[in-house]
Order: C-alpha cells, then structure tokens, then sequence
C-alpha cells in the first residue's frame, strides 16, 4: 500500500479572491492531503499530514480530514501551539498581496521519525523557516522515501509589518542533493537563478530563457527531476540521463473559469508524489499533478477534488 507524508504548515487563510469575494479555509497542506485521499478511496493508500498548528486549531483540522479514512492525523502536532495565520488579497488571477501574522514551528528530525516508512515526502512549506535542512538529510539517511519539494518556502520570507515577500534562494546548492524531484513556478526559478539582489521589476511572466541553464545546474547538483510550472501554459521538465538533460513540455489542463488558485501548487506537488509512486514516469506524474492543479482553481473548498476513476477521465481526456 502507497504511503505518502505531506510536510508543511496547515495555514487559517483568509483569502480575498480578485473577484472580491471572501473565502476562509484551512489550506496548505489540507489541499494536497485529501486530493490524495480522493484518489485513494479505494484503500490503496495512506496519506500523513505531518504540521505544527495551534492548539485551538488543531481539533477542527482533524474533522476537516474526518471524512477521508485514508488520512492518518497522528502527524498533527498542537503541543508546541505554534501554527499559520495568513492572509491572503489576490490582485488579479495569479498575483496576489499576502501577509502572515503567525508561525508555524519548523518541522524537525523528531516530527518525521515516525512515518520513515513512506514512500515519498512532500514538502509543501510556504516560508523560509519551516522546514529545517537537516530533516530532509535524516529522511535521506534513515529512509527510501522519495524526497518532492516545492520552492515556494525558500523563495519566501516575512518581513517585520508581517508581509510576505520573495528572496533569493542563496544555499540552495545545499538542499539540492537532498532532495529528488524539486518543483517550482517560474517566478520562483528566477529566485533560484541570480546574480544581483532580488528586485521585484526583474520578474518577467514571459521570460524563460534562463530555465535550460538553471535546469543544467539543478540536475547537476543532484535533483533528479526539475518541474518549473507555467501558469496556464503547462508545466517544464527536466531529467538527466548519461550525462544529457532531458527537456519536456507537459500540457496544462485548459480551465475556463478560474475560482481560487489558492493551493495549486500544493496540489500539484501532491499529483507529482501519486504519479511517481504509483507509475514510475516522471512525465505521467507532471499530468496527475497538471490536473490536481487544474482542479483546485475550480471551487472555493475541498469538493472540487475527485476520486481516482474521476480523475483518470480527466488525464484520459487531455493526454
């Protein structure tokens, strides 16, 4: 049976959508947790949510996952009563104004001790101090677990008014050899591809021309696989085999209506964990994790996510 950890914070979001319409929710990694529960109805797998959150939190998170039985809730953690506050005013589709009043306490050796029997390890954290380098270098000593992280945490810090804003990612070359698949959106790639302090008018939506040289050195460094997600455009992907990187371009899901992308990248994180777990295909896992993604945009709650044979119509249908 498939056993898939989902690592990171599990925010209280209040979220402003740009349709000015207000949604309250538990997200982060609520998003990819019961995606993976739908797909795993059919007892063909566990899912371990492995967070810190605050302790007036931590009951109503557990009846969040109530109805999923493949959710394991003994990764939740309320004893330190340290989680995620965040807010959250979208300015158009993608763009968004965000600010963080509460913290999460960083995921440690000791929080993942118990589930080093999983197949994979999804780190989904959304600052820069919540998940620590010598966690993933314990996963990878103890464990034969799959290592997925999204650069969205290191990309990320919060300053002192509590607005949440990007960086460089400067030691990456230290995280790299620990972890197998690293997925990122493009804004985050050239946070991870400088030579200057970072400055918000450097970010261009359209500018890829730096993704082959930036992939070269993320394989070489270690990562086995390099997803670079391009909003509506589909996903980039790298490998590297005999010493040649390896591009593909793997189709988005088309969405005519596009409700909240709150959590599509967490999301996708999680489809990239069930594809690679349950195929072995690096470019099948981009499709699962293309259409969890795809899927997330279309409500405002935990409904829009479907079971296995639902999902399959949908990856059928467009690849």
């Amino acid at each position: 049976m498939t056993k898939i950890a989902i690592v990171g914070p599990i925010p209280r979001d209040t979220i402003k959508t740009y349709k000015g319409e207000i949604i309250q929710k538990y997200g982060c990694v609520s998003h990819p947790t019961i995606a993976l529960a739908k797909l795993f109805e059919d007892d063909e797998g566990i899912v371990v949510p492995i967070c810190h959150v605050h302790k007036e939190d931590s009951e109503a998170i557990k009846l969040l996952f109530e109805p999923y039985p493949s959710v394991n809730t003994n990764g939740i953690n309320s004893s330190q009563d340290k989680g995620t506050i965040i807010e959250l005013e979208f300015i158009d589709q993608n763009n968004r104004i965000e600010k963080q009043s509460a913290n999460m306490a960083p995921i440690t050796p000791v929080d993942v001790a118990p589930f080093l029997d999983s197949d994979s390890f999804v780190f989904v954290p959304i600052t820069d101090f919540e998940i620590q380098l010598e966690t993933l270098q314990f996963i990878k000593e103890n464990s034969k677990a799959t290592i997925v992280f999204d650069a969205h945490g290191p990309t990320t810090y919060i300053n002192e008014k509590g607005d949440r804003l990007r960086q460089y990612w400067r030691d990456r070359e230290k995280w790299f050899p620990h972890i197998d698949i690293l997925k990122m959106n493009l804004e985050e790639s050239h946070c991870c591809w400088f030579d200057v302090d970072y400055d918000d008018e450097v970010y261009d939506d359209k500018n890829t021309s730096h993704l082959d040289d930036f992939a070269q050195f993320t394989l070489n460094n270690g990562v086995k696989v390099l997803y670079v997600t391009l909003d509506s455009r589909g996903a980039a992907m790298y490998t590297k085999s005999d010493g040649t990187i390896k591009k593909e371009f793997i189709k988005s899901v088309p969405v005519k209506n596009v409700i909240d992308t709150t959590g599509c990248g967490d999301s996708f994180a999680g489809g990239l964990a069930y594809g690679l777990s349950k195929y072995k295909d690096p470019v099948i896992a981009g499709q699962y994790a293309n259409v969890l993604g795809a899927l997330r945009t279309q409500g405002k709650d935990f409904s829009v996510f479907r079971s296995k044979a639902e999902t399959e119509v949908i990856l059928k249908k467009y690849y």
